[in-house]
């Protein structure tokens, strides 16, 4: 525990810095970054008539348990010896003390010195580029990097560029840090043909960009749900419920920016023939029409929904359905700007702004917000105005202390004041 505590502490001066130095389009274990930001990239990247057509699919082979530990030394802007330490320790595996000659440490900073090591990937291409064939014709190339955390793609215009001049860099990059490319796993594809990335599909179909949910994740999720139904078959059917709605929900809301509503049909559908047969095998001697009217209801025009009655709060009953994958509407998502950081104070209203509009999205926050917003009595925390449509309003954090409250509000804006650390 003192280690952990320990890798805690110093990664808040670490995260700063790893910020600081952070490739543009690189989303992995960020603040305020996500997949979904790599898939808005990646669609600012591929989506157009003329974007590039070609994708290098890299995968680092053995990640985490092979980097170079000497590289992490040099380049680790921190207390050289105490990094050392974590990096040799060594792990005891079934009883046994294994030495650990490469790779890093399990803990709090492994993700930021996973983005450390590979940051300088996207910055070091273009200038190897614009120094080998000139600033103009290294524009022409349509060369990006979108990276999340040890998984990245690399886009261009022809499959000659990314095989003869993008993958021997990047090896050469790698190599310096101990690693390299999986021969099976990486490969050039061509955007026709379609690739997977972060649990989606990327393709253009008649030279329209579509990305879906991939195959492989969407079986991958399937297979959690049937095991959960076929794991629980004598559990109430609330208890049943209780345990599918969260997958469900993740599953939907991860998909949510992609071209998702058939995936969410389909899945619907499977989900649907397993529950008739956990229903059914509940009740071999009793006819489909009797077993229908136990498990399935209809609610409002929705017919054929597993739910149950359940008593709630007021003494009344009420009907606990099974979530709906279509109930989740497809939304475009906004990426964040890539020169962002958190730290720097100049970005600190576009961080606001960010945060209060994706927070939006999260049911959690928005009763947050509501009693914030009681406990003001609806005035904002710097000026005492009313917080209305019309005046605006965001969200401002006090950390340590207690605020010291300006006569205007600097922003335009009003706030909604967010107490943190025992302020008031």
């Amino acid at each position: 525990m003192q280690d952990r505590a320990m890798q805690a502490l110093y990664l808040l001066a670490l995260e700063p810095i790893a910020e600081s130095k952070g490739d543009p389009n690189s989303y992995g274990f960020r603040r305020n970054r996500s997949t979904a930001d790599a898939m808005g990239q990646l669609r600012v990247c591929l989506s157009r008539e003329v974007s590039a057509s070609w994708i290098l699919e890299a995968d680092i082979e053995g990640f985490f348990d092979h980097i170079n530990h000497d590289w992490l030394i040099a380049n680790v802007p921190m207390d050289t010896s105490i990094l050392r330490k974590w990096l040799k320790a060594g792990l005891i595996y079934k009883g046994q003390l294994q030495a650990t000659e490469a790779g890093t440490p399990q803990g709090g900073i492994i993700p930021t010195l996973a983005n450390i090591t590979l940051d300088g990937l996207e910055d070091g291409l273009t200038m190897h580029l614009r120094a080998k064939l000139g600033k103009t014709k290294a524009r022409t190339l349509k060369v990006n990097v979108v990276r999340y955390a040890d998984d990245f793609v690399i886009t261009g215009n022809s499959c000659e560029l990314l095989a003869q001049d993008v993958r021997p860099w990047v090896e050469a990059f790698l190599a310096q840090r101990g690693l390299q490319l999986s021969e099976q796993k990486t490969r050039i594809t061509h955007i026709d043909d379609g690739f997977d990335f972060l649990g989606w599909n990327f393709r253009k179909y008649n030279g329209k960009y579509l990305p879906k949910p991939s195959k492989k994740n969407a079986q991958a999720f399937y297979r959690k749900v049937a095991e959960t139904i076929s794991g629980n078959k004598t559990v109430t059917q609330a208890d049943l419920i209780r345990l599918l709605n969260p997958m469900l929900r993740g599953w939907a809301q991860y998909h949510r920016f992609v071209s998702a509503k058939k995936a969410y049909s389909r899945m619907e559908h499977l989900v649907f023939r397993k529950l008739w047969w956990w229903s059914r095998r509940r009740h071999p001697r009793k006819s489909a029409g009797w077993v229908r009217r136990k498990y399935f209801h209809t609610s409002g025009s929705r017919q054929w929904v597993f739910a149950c009655r359940t008593p709630s709060d007021d003494g009344k009953w009420e009907l606990s359905e099974l979530f709906a994958l279509s109930a989740i509407s497809i939304k475009h998502h906004t990426k964040i700007q890539g020169d962002y950081n958190p730290f720097d104070p100049t970005w600190e209203v576009y961080g606001e702004h960010l945060r209060q509009t994706r927070m939006w999205e999260s049911m959690r926050y928005r009763k947050q917000w509501a009693k914030l917003y009681m406990s003001q009595g609806g005035l904002c925390a710097h000026c005492g105005g009313a917080l209305t449509d019309e005046t605006g309003w965001h969200e401002h954090h006090c950390s340590t202390g207690c605020m010291a409250v300006p006569t205007h509000c600097p922003t335009g804006f009003c706030s909604i004041l967010f107490v943190i650390n025992g302020c008031t």
